[in-house]
């Protein structure tokens, strides 16, 4: 089980994001918590409520075209056999060089990039 540090719930830590997009909102000191990052997002968020609305989709539910699907599960795809590859290797025993290791994150973050920096287009849908 995982420590929570002093000073509240992982939930009150967690940083604010845009009901849309899903990107991080900036802190806010006063009024009312923020929502969306832009009017765009508040916009398309509307949009999505009233579509889902006419499809019956429950709030769990989410349609998504099959190009991004396949694009993400290639992402994945890649990420996994790196992280087998690179278990496989450091499980194999042995010393490891700096430079060795370092190739290895190397390889870890080039996998990992694509679905760090994915976003998902509000207007392309």
């Amino acid at each position: 089980m995982t420590e929570l540090p002093p000073g509240g719930d992982a939930e009150e830590r967690a940083p604010n994001r845009c009901a849309w997009c899903r990107r991080v909102l900036p802190p806010q000191r006063t009024g009312r918590p923020r929502q969306y990052c832009s009017q765009a997002c508040r916009q398309w968020h509307w949009v999505g409520r009233q579509r889902a609305a006419e499809l019956r989709l429950r709030d769990d539910e989410l349609i998504m075209a099959k190009a991004e699907l396949d694009a993400l599960h290639d992402e994945l795809y890649v990420l996994a056999r790196a992280v087998d590859d690179i278990t496989r290797q450091l499980s194999a025993g042995g010393e490891r060089t700096a430079r060795e290791l370092d190739g290895l994150l190397q390889w870890i973050l080039e996998a990992a990039a694509p679905l760090r920096d994915r976003e998902l287009g509000a207007a392309d849908s």
